[in-house]
């Protein structure tokens, strides 16, 4: 060998060599940037969940428009839920477009049979902006149309054109937002437009294998931020030292933030449901409602403990904590297929009224002030009707809680539990809710 080439050979093969580089390398940038705009989840699933969407909707055309650009300095850019559990997409500014399978028994069905079954909208590039928020993705770009899965990609500018061109076929325009549902009827006069979240709430409330996954993901990630909470708490710590330790926590195990304003309710706070100052000193004989947990991969948990500050609960603090804890035990012993968030509830407080007491000698089931649990997903309050029967699949929370301002004192204990086709399955059950097992954890801790 005659050794390597000097650094600037004209060489022909060298040339070549270069020029090829060159052309490569804008290919292979964008393909980076490709993958940090689309969530990683993969496209097909996307697709199937627009597929399953045409079905539930069938005289309308669905617009989603995309969260836009934060001028807030307090946040960055998070992709609105219903767009992003649809597309995928992670960059502001998009609109989906979708119009329903026709109906081969419909008049119209050989007019609508031609339309587009979907369009993303995207913006096109302006370089001077991506200066203060990096490198965006256009319409134009390389690749586009397959990375996003959407079977037509086009330019933001053609929105409106295009809506107009289907709704010569459609009578009605269905979306979300209150936002959403202003510009669609002023763009689209006369024209009824309704909620879509009634059609997409169905679909949302059963979670698929790579969903759960990602909860778990999540609800792990907050079981290690309470543990790390535990061993940091101590009487007179500030509540919000203990909300920095579990934000650390889950940051440093790369999830993006919180599912939530930490909660770190502490004596007189431990009564207040979302209490999110933060800001008081917490004393031995006191306990500490923590309801903090991680948002990871764009999913969320939802745990909460309550913590006897010296890391012993007083006999009355352990009575009522152990009303709690009976009542989520009842509830979560009656999930499964065909039970409703409502009878969950009803066994719940039923449990409260028939064990223990206030002060005056009334049931606790009236301190009970909230609902039982509601879903997670993509947001800790998932899109749902909580009307609805439970199927397999679905991720829901299970906090009782009693609340005695009266004591200074508030009890919530938070789990998350999949339903499965025989009962449920406890995603954080590596966290303590036993107070023996709770005490004994938090004297390990230090």
């Amino acid at each position: 060998m005659s050794g390597p080439l000097p650094p600037h050979s004209t060489t022909p093969a060298n040339n070549r060599y270069t020029q090829t580089v060159r052309r490569l390398i804008p290919l292979f940038l964008i393909a980076l940037h490709l993958g940090a705009a689309i969530d990683t989840l993969p496209n097909p699933e996307f697709a199937q969940r627009r597929d399953k969407l045409r079905t539930n909707f069938s005289d309308a055309v669905l617009v989603l428009h995309g969260a836009k650009e934060s001028e807030d300095l307090h946040y960055g850019f998070f992709q609105d839920t219903n767009f992003l559990y649809l597309t995928g997409w992670e960059e502001p500014g998009a609109v989906l477009v979708l119009t329903p399978n026709p109906d081969k028994d419909d008049p119209a069905f050989a007019e609508r049979s031609k339309l587009p079954r979907e369009i993303l909208f995207l913006p096109q590039r302006v370089p001077s902006q991506e200066k203060w928020t990096g490198r965006k993705l256009g319409p134009l770009d390389p690749g586009i149309d397959a990375r996003t899965g959407v079977a037509v990609v086009l330019p933001a500018e053609r929105f409106e054109s295009e809506l107009r061109r289907l709704l010569e076929s459609y009578p009605n325009i269905r979306t979300t937002g209150t936002e959403s549902i202003a510009a669609l009827k002023q763009l689209a006069p006369g024209r009824n437009v309704i909620d879509a979240s009634l059609v997409i709430a169905p679909l949302r409330m059963t979670k698929s294998e790579a969903e759960i996954a990602r909860i778990q993901h999540a609800t792990d990630a907050s079981v290690q931020a309470h543990l790390a909470s535990w061993k940091a708490m101590k009487p007179g710590q500030y509540e919000y030292e203990i909300s920095a330790v579990m934000e650390g926590s889950y940051l440093k195990a790369g999830c993006r933030r919180g599912a939530y304003a930490p909660i770190v309710g502490s004596g007189p706070n431990s009564t207040v449901l979302h209490y999110s100052r933060n800001s008081r000193r917490m004393d031995s004989g006191e306990v500490t409602v923590i309801d903090v947990a991680a948002e990871c991969d764009n999913y969320a948990s939802d745990i909460t403990r309550t913590i006897p500050v010296g890391g012993k609960f007083t006999p009355r603090q352990r009575e009522v904590y152990e009303v709690v804890l009976g009542a989520q035990n009842a509830a979560i012993a009656a999930i499964k297929p065909g039970v409703t968030i409502q009878e969950l509830t009803k066994i719940a407080r039923d449990y409260m009224n028939a064990h223990g007491k206030d002060l005056h000698g009334a049931p606790l089931g009236k301190y009970f002030v909230h609902g039982l649990g509601h879903h997670v997903g993509l947001d800790v309050h998932d899109l749902s009707n909580t009307t609805f029967p439970m199927k397999a699949g679905m991720v829901i929370t299970i906090e009782p809680g009693i609340y005695i301002p009266e004591e200074n004192l508030g009890v919530r204990i938070e789990d998350m539990l999949l339903v499965t086709t025989t009962g449920s399955k406890l995603m954080s059950a590596a966290l303590p809710r036993d107070p023996d097992e709770l005490e004994r954890a938090l004297a390990q801790a230090k």
